[in-house]
């Protein structure tokens, strides 16, 4: 079950000396696939999303990782709730950090694959994104 709401606040919101973290995922897909095997695999379709922020262009879905979850479930919920896509959160394609647009607050961030499963009709943010695939 999906919840249709999503997270707010940063009550529980993870840091690690001082630097917010935050997590995200690519996800994917294979194009004309046939079964479990795949047909091209150079074939993979990503899935963008659109920044709430008007003319920010196309990003991955990313947010805050929070205390009472793991890595690879705030990656998940987060793309739930931005992408409105479900799927298996793969391994961990890097780390990083980074200073935000007013450089007074630090982040560190944790990107994965995601092979999406299913696409929903219904999302957290569906009325505030729109989702897109591309190659």
């Amino acid at each position: 079950m999906v919840s249709l709401v999503s997270r707010t606040g940063r009550d529980m919101q993870r840091y690690n000396h001082g630097h917010r973290q935050v997590v995200g995922c690519i996800p994917y897909r294979y194009k004309g696939t046939n079964g479990t095997s795949i047909v091209d695999e150079d074939a993979i379709e990503v899935l963008v999303i659109t920044s709430q922020r008007k003319g920010k262009g196309m990003l991955f879905p990313k947010g805050g990782w929070e205390e009472d979850e793991s890595v690879k479930e705030a990656a998940l919920r987060e793309t739930v709730e931005e992408a409105g896509v479900v799927g298996e959160v793969e391994c961990q394609l890097g780390k990083w950090t980074f200073k935000g647009k007013n450089g007074d607050t630090c982040y560190e961030a944790f990107m994965f694959p995601l092979l999406v499963k299913e696409q929903l009709d219904f999302w957290p943010e569906k009325d505030v994104r729109q989702r897109i695939w591309v190659m």
